[in-house]
C-alpha cells in the first residue's frame, strides 16, 4: 500500500485500555500491540521501560481491564508482558464511544496504525494514511468521543520533522497555526484567527512563529548550506 502521510497524534480518552496501569505508574512508558485473533478481547503486548517489576505488576492486578498477566521477556530495561483482558471491547467502551461501529469502521481504513504508547489520560498512535482525508477521518471520530492532538505529519518517505529545541509554546503555535490552515496557499485562517484559538495577542503569535520558525531553519536548511566565500 502506497501511504501519503505519517502521523503521531495524542488521543485524550481515559476509558481506553490500560490508561489506569499508566497513571499508576508514571514513571514507566508503556507501548502495546494488539494481537486480535482472540475474539472480542484482543490480546496485548505490553513493552513496559522504567518502572520496577513490582510496581507494574501490582498496577495490572489493580487494574479492571486486566484479568492475567505473564512475563514473556526482558531486553535491556524493557520487559515484555502479555494481558489478557478481563472485558470486551463493549464493556470497556460501550459508556463513553457513541458508535463503536464507526471505531471499527477505523481499522478497514487505508491506514496502518504501528505504535501505540499509553499515558495517564489516553493513547498516543503513530501511523500511516493514504491521505489527508482517511487521516480526517481518525481526527474527527476522536474529536467527538474524546480529544484529538496532532503532533507530528510528515509526508512518507521524508525525514520527521525537527522540533528539537523548539519551546511548548513555539510547537503548540506552530501545529495549531499549520491545523486551522494558516500556512496554506490561501490562508485559510489569518493571523487574528489563530491568535484567538491560542488566547494570545496576533503580535505575540507572530514573534512566537517567527521564532520557531527562524530556529527550524537553522536546524535543518541553514545548517547544510556551505558557507559563503570570504
Amino acid at each position: 500500500m502506497d501511504m501519503g502521510l505519517v502521523a503521531e497524534y495524542e488521543i485524550t480518552c481515559e476509558v481506553l485500555p490500560l490508561v489506569e496501569v499508566a497513571a499508576a505508574v508514571r514513571e514507566a512508558t508503556l507501548e502495546v500491540e494488539l494481537q486480535y485473533n482472540h475474539g472480542d478481547r484482543p490480546l496485548f503486548i505490553v513493552h513496559v521501560t522504567g518502572g520496577t517489576n513490582e510496581s507494574v505488576e501490582r498496577a495490572f492486578e489493580s487494574a479492571a481491564f486486566v484479568a492475567s498477566y505473564t512475563l514473556v521477556g526482558r531486553a535491556g530495561e524493557t520487559c515484555q508482558y502479555q494481558v489478557q483482558p478481563a472485558i470486551g471491547e463493549h464493556s470497556q467502551l460501550g459508556g463513553h464511544i457513541e458508535d463503536l461501529s464507526a471505531l471499527r469502521a477505523l481499522a478497514t481504513t487505508d491506514s496502518i496504525i504501528e505504535r501505540i504508547r499509553v499515558t495517564p489520560t489516553g493513547w498516543v498512535q503513530t501511523g500511516w494514511f493514504a491521505d489527508r482525508d482517511v487521516l480526517n477521518e481518525f481526527r474527527a471520530f476522536w474529536q467527538r468521543n474524546g480529544e484529538f492532538t496532532l503532533q507530528r505529519l510528515t509526508r512518507d518517505g521524508e525525514a520527521e520533522a525537527p522540533g528539537d529545541g523548539l519551546t511548548d509554546r513555539q510547537r503548540e503555535a506552530l501545529r495549531i497555526a499549520y491545523e486551522m490552515g494558516h500556512f496554506e496557499i490561501p490562508r485559510s485562517a489569518s493571523l487574528n484567527d489563530v491568535a484567538t484559538e491560542l488566547d494570545i495577542t496576533a503580535s505575540s503569535l507572530s514573534e512566537r512563529l517567527r521564532r520557531a520558525q527562524t530556529h527550524l531553519v537553522e536546524t535543518t536548511v541553514a545548517s547544510t548550506w556551505p558557507p559563503l566565500p570570504e
